[in-house]
C-alpha cells in the first residue's frame, strides 16, 4: 500500500528516456495487414467490425465528409486497443494524459471547422447567431457561441481523460483493498474482489465505449462543417 495511487499515470522512461512513443505504437500490432487470399478468423472479424461501425458513422455524411472515413476508423481503432491495453497490469495508458487526447481532439476538430469555413462559409457563420435573435442579445450570443465553439476539443479530451483515470483509480483503490483486507477479514477480501472482478468487466466496456463516443463527436463536428 506504499505505491503512489498515481504513479501508474506517470509516463514510462528507460534509461531516462521516456519510451511513451513505442507505447503508442504498440496497438498497430494488434491490426496485422492481411497477407493471404483468405483471411483467419480474427482478421475477418476485426474486418466485420470495422466495417459495421464505418457504415454506420458514414450513413449521414455528405461524400465531402465520407473522405474521412478512415481517419475516423483508424481513430477508433486506435483509442480502442490503446484503453484495453491499459487494462493489463503493470501497463501505462496513454489515454489518461490530458496531452495526449488533446493532441487527438484539437487537429481533428480544427480540420472539421477549417472544412466547414471552406465550403460551408454562410453555414457555418450563421452558427454564431440563431436565427430569430433579438437585437440586444446578438453581441452576447456571438460570444457564447464563439465559446461553445472553442470549448469543443477541451470537452472531447478531458471527456475521455477522467473516464479512463476514473476507472483506473477505482480499480487500484478497490484491489488495495481486498488486499489489505485478506488478514482482516477473508470474507470481506473476498466479496471485494468479486466486486472488483465485475469492475473490470465493466472498464472493459468503458474502453471501448469511449472509443466510440470520442470518434463519434468527431464525427457529428465533421457532419455540422460539410
Amino acid at each position: 500500500m506504499n505505491e503512489n495511487l498515481f504513479s501508474s499515470f506517470i509516463t514510462p522512461t528507460m534509461m531516462g528516456l521516456p519510451i511513451v512513443i513505442l507505447i503508442i505504437m504498440f496497438p498497430t500490432l494488434l491490426f496485422p495487414i492481411p497477407t493471404r487470399l483468405i483471411n483467419n478468423r480474427l482478421v475477418s472479424a476485426q474486418q466485420w467490425l470495422a466495417q459495421l461501425i464505418l457504415k454506420q458513422m458514414m450513413m449521414m455524411h455528405s461524400p465531402k465528409g465520407r473522405t474521412w472515413a478512415l481517419m475516423l476508423i483508424s481513430l477508433i481503432m486506435f483509442i480502442g486497443s490503446t484503453n484495453l491495453l491499459g487494462l493489463l497490469p503493470h501497463s501505462f495508458t496513454p489515454t489518461t494524459q490530458l496531452s495526449m487526447n488533446l493532441g487527438m481532439a484539437i487537429p481533428l476538430w480544427a480540420g472539421a471547422v477549417i472544412t466547414g469555413f471552406r465550403y460551408k462559409t454562410y453555414a457555418s457563420l450563421a452558427h454564431f447567431l440563431p436565427q430569430g435573435t433579438p437585437v440586444p442579445l446578438i453581441p452576447m450570443l456571438v460570444i457564447i457561441e464563439t465559446i461553445s465553439l472553442f470549448i469543443q476539443p477541451m470537452a472531447l479530451a478531458v471527456r475521455l481523460t477522467a473516464k479512463i483515470t476514473a476507472g483506473h483509480l477505482l480499480m487500484h483503490l478497490i484491489g488495495g483493498a481486498a488486499l489489505a483486507l485478506i488478514s482482516i477479514s477473508p470474507t470481506t477480501a473476498l466479496i471485494t474482489f468479486i466486486i472488483l472482478i465485475l469492475l473490470t468487466i465493466l472498464e472493459f466496456a468503458v474502453a471501448l465505449i469511449q472509443a466510440y463516443v470520442f470518434t463519434l463527436l468527431v464525427s457529428l463536428y465533421l457532419h455540422d462543417n460539410t
